[in-house]
């Protein structure tokens, strides 16, 4: 069975699945490339004798470098299947790390739409992607969660704005959908049946953290961050990440989508918290899980530049898996721009 896609209908489409074309491959100046990007300068990301030191294989990557591969991934289901709408607004991140990604590494990445809530009027759309290594153990999976915006809330000249100013070859707006008929029902592509492979290397691999677990205790402060942005290390960003969306580059467009200016990419705020937390735990790769819920935009203004603040604190411990989970705060121009931001952290 096929349907014509002219509005906004991804609910029936819940389940759509597919693996991306080829594998990625994890380059050490990728790697160096997008550390640099979300300003992480911890040695085992740059330097490889660092890494080997911290138990590692090759550089780690950063926690959100995933999705640079799921970028790519995700743009046929954008693009042929979650269609229709004239924008879409990044609100929730989850990353689930299984064991951390290295330079060397070949990763398979899958695309699965998960879940759509209609909350307020407006589609809450959840992508799943999972990325595989070449053992065939899943090392990482990624959520994301968008809102669907179309219609009286989009200013309609933003659609020639849009596509005079992008990419040639990339559609930014789910309304121009290149597929005009998407598989529902029996026919539809799903996910196979039976059990994921977790990788079990990152729970067997001890932590090389700086601290020990014993040497924390429940309310502990973390040191508090400033991460300065400029409109070069926005464009930096985009090119680095794929992430090209102009809300994070152009005035115009982005006054057009309703923002009061030039906003920072949600991934690249989630990824300057990440290095924050990792900075003081000592060890990137033990990061476990990082949940984002966005509440605020960083601005970016041409003339003055953005500045967030990050701190945190140790909001509880599990003694059994020596395991912490920090309470993550961010703030940009005195709002919090992170409403809801957990990170859990093994320890040595």
């Amino acid at each position: 069975m096929t349907v014509e896609v002219d509005a906004p209908d991804v609910a029936s489409r819940v389940g759509y699945y597919y693996l991306a074309d080829g594998s990625y491959g994890v380059e050490r100046e990728k790697v160096r490339e997008y550390a640099r990007a979300v300003q992480d300068w911890h040695p085992a990301h740059w330097d490889e004798s660092a890494a080997v030191e911290c138990g590692y294989g090759g550089l780690v990557v950063p926690l959100t470098f995933v999705s640079i591969p799921a970028m790519a991934a995700n743009r046929k289901l954008f693009e042929d299947v979650v269609v229709g709408y004239d924008m879409f607004v990044q609100t929730e991140q989850v990353f689930e790390q299984y064991r951390p990604i290295v330079s060397g590494d070949r990763l398979v990445t899958d695309v699965e739409l998960s879940s759509v809530r209609r909350i307020a009027g407006r589609d809450l759309i959840t992508v799943t992607n999972t990325f595989t290594d070449e053992a065939g153990e899943v090392v990482h999976v990624m959520h994301t969660t968008v809102v669907g915006v179309s219609g009286e809330d989009v200013d309609p000249g933003i659609t020639d704005a849009v596509e005079n100013v992008m990419i040639h070859d990339v559609k930014m707006l789910g309304r121009n959908g290149s597929a005009a008929e998407v598989e529902t029902g029996e026919n539809m592509p799903v996910r196979p049946e039976g059990e994921m492979n977790l990788s079990p290397r990152g729970a067997e691999r001890e932590p090389s953290t700086t601290l020990s677990f014993d040497d924390l205790s429940v309310g502990d402060e973390l040191p508090i961050r400033e991460a300065h942005l400029t409109r070069g290390d926005l464009v930096n960003y985009a090119g680095v990440s794929g992430d090209s969306n102009p809300i994070h580059w152009d005035d115009r467009v982005a006054r057009l989508a309703g923002l009061p200016d030039v906003i920072a990419h949600g991934m690249l705020t989630m990824g300057l918290g990440a290095g924050f937390v990792s900075a003081w735990s000592g060890d990137p790769g033990a990061i476990t899980r990082y949940r984002v819920r966005l509440s605020n935009t960083a601005i970016v203004s041409a003339d003055e530049g953005g500045r967030i603040d990050f701190s945190g604190r140790v909001k509880s411990l599990d003694p059994d898996t020596r395991s912490a989970v920090i309470a993550l705060v961010a703030k940009s121009g005195g709002r919090k721009i992170f409403g809801l931001a957990t990170i859990d952290i093994r320890f040595r």
